[in-house]
């Protein structure tokens, strides 16, 4: 099997990408700078990089011409998040691939997409951000119906990875303090990005284990206070999350667009639970776990 990693030098295609390495899988990386320190990286250990991007359908299928396997993870326009890009890159990864002949698709969309967010409180009457959510589960039908003989949709949960560093629901919590709205009960699950590739690449090298699903992912559930407690454990400093509403929140540095997000994650959570990876075999971290081996 070879497989083409879509974002490859970001996150989540970069965790599959080392994981389908390690597993001695041939790896073919889109990237859009094949000279940037993440595609030599990859170079280097052992993946061929491709020239492309999501918004240049010829791109996309000659890259993926050849390939058995793609991994699927369409992005945004940040600057246009209510425009329609994402659902475009989404449909033109689906159609390279089907055109390509490519039998496996691994497609990463979030935790909670499709039946979840349609049926939860507060949707009905329009509270949530509908495009967000709808761009989502538009993809994730795609590759559903796309024909392929074998797919799988993973649906991570908030990143572990999103505490490092500046990220939209979290800020910058360098000065140890992690500003949110999130209320004292929200217990979040989470993710470790590694453990989304460790699922894909999984998905990819033995199909018949989560062929045809939806794959809710996240290695803990916590909340804010205990997600300080431990980093103050880890890091020996003093860490705290101190319990804000949205609106004081964002008094004190959350971004506006982000209290919509805030809101449905108190009022209704988020669907992955640990025990449901655990119950496909699917290895994850706990946050601790993680923290020291990112922080120690």
């Amino acid at each position: 099997m070879a497989v083409l990693v879509i974002g490859a030098t970001g996150k989540q295609g970069g965790a599959t990408a080392r994981a389908l390495l390690d597993r001695g899988v041939p790896v073919r990386a889109l990237v859009r700078d094949p000279g940037a320190d993440g595609a030599q990286a990859l170079r280097e250990r052992g993946a061929e990089l491709v020239t492309g991007n999501l918004d240049d359908a010829d791109s996309l299928l000659a890259a993926a011409y050849g390939m058995d396997g793609l991994f699927s993870i369409p992005y945004p326009d940040v600057t246009d998040m209510q425009g329609d890009a994402e659902v475009t890159r989404g449909r033109n990864v689906v159609e390279a691939a089907r055109r390509a002949g490519v039998a496996h698709v691994v497609h990463s969309s979030v935790s909670g997409a499709g039946d979840f967010h349609r049926n939860q409180p507060g949707w009905a009457e329009g509270r949530w951000d509908t495009h967000y959510w709808e761009s989502k589960a538009a993809i994730d039908e795609m590759v559903r119906s796309g024909g392929f003989a074998h797919w799988t949709i993973l649906k991570p949960s908030t990143f572990m990875e999103n505490l490092l560093g500046w990220s939209y629901l979290f800020g910058d919590w360098s000065s140890g303090t992690i500003i949110t709205g999130f209320a004292e009960d929200t217990r979040m699950p989470w993710i470790a990005v590694d453990d989304i590739g460790e699922a894909a690449a999984l998905a990819f090298t033995n199909p018949g284990k989560l062929d045809g699903l939806d794959v809710e992912l996240a290695g803990d559930l916590l909340t804010m206070t205990e997600i300080a407690a431990i980093l103050s454990e880890v890091t020996g400093r003093a860490v705290t999350a101190p319990v804000l509403t949205p609106q004081e929140a964002v008094e004190r540095g959350l971004l506006p667009a982000m209290v919509k997000a805030v809101e449905q994650i108190n009022e209704n959570g988020s669907p992955a639970r640990p025990e449901m990876a655990r119950a496909l075999g699917l290895p994850t971290t706990d946050f601790r776990a993680w923290a020291r081996r990112t922080f120690s």
